[in-house]
């Protein structure tokens, strides 16, 4: 198996895979990131959905070599204390029901705000429809997504 030197979270990490191993299994089996969830495995729910280059991305459908040279965000990395903006705001509203949706969710409002920091909500909305949830929270991320954009987030 090659070698590869990855960028996530601030941090370099040495690691070994094939050339096939989506990004996923490498950051929970090699590095034991779990807050990046396996649900679908085909790309389309986006409970996997971590931050390349500032980027939603699928980890599930991501080959290692794709990422290397880039930088990796997962929600491990998000903040040292759990206190990001977007992250205060979801326990504001209290976002979460089961909460495995909510590292995908999290990231990529994150990515919606760099972008646009005051989305509306059909901007909202068309910004998250990539990330399920199945327990259909969606009022209450829009929600927080405005409160995150309100804080700066």
């Amino acid at each position: 198996m090659p070698p590869y030197t990855l960028n996530i979270n601030r941090q370099s990490y040495e690691i070994e895979a094939a050339e096939d191993t989506p990004l996923l299994w490498v950051l929970r089996d090699n590095l034991g990131l779990t807050g990046t969830k396996f649900s679908c495995g085909i790309g389309q729910c986006g409970a996997c959905t971590v931050l390349i280059d500032g980027e939603p991305t699928r980890a599930c459908i991501t080959p290692v070599p794709q990422v290397v040279g880039k930088t990796i965000l997962t929600i491990e990395g998000l903040s040292a204390d759990g206190y990001h903006p977007v992250q205060q705001a979801w326990l504001d509203e209290h976002v979460t029901q089961c909460g495995y949706c909510q590292p995908g969710q999290i990231l990529n409002a994150i990515a919606l705000l760099t972008k646009n920091p005051n989305p509306s909500d059909d901007e909202i909305d068309i910004a998250m429809q990539n990330v399920l949830c199945r327990c259909g929270t969606y009022q209450r991320i829009r929600k927080a997504i405005h409160i995150a954009a309100e804080m700066g987030g």
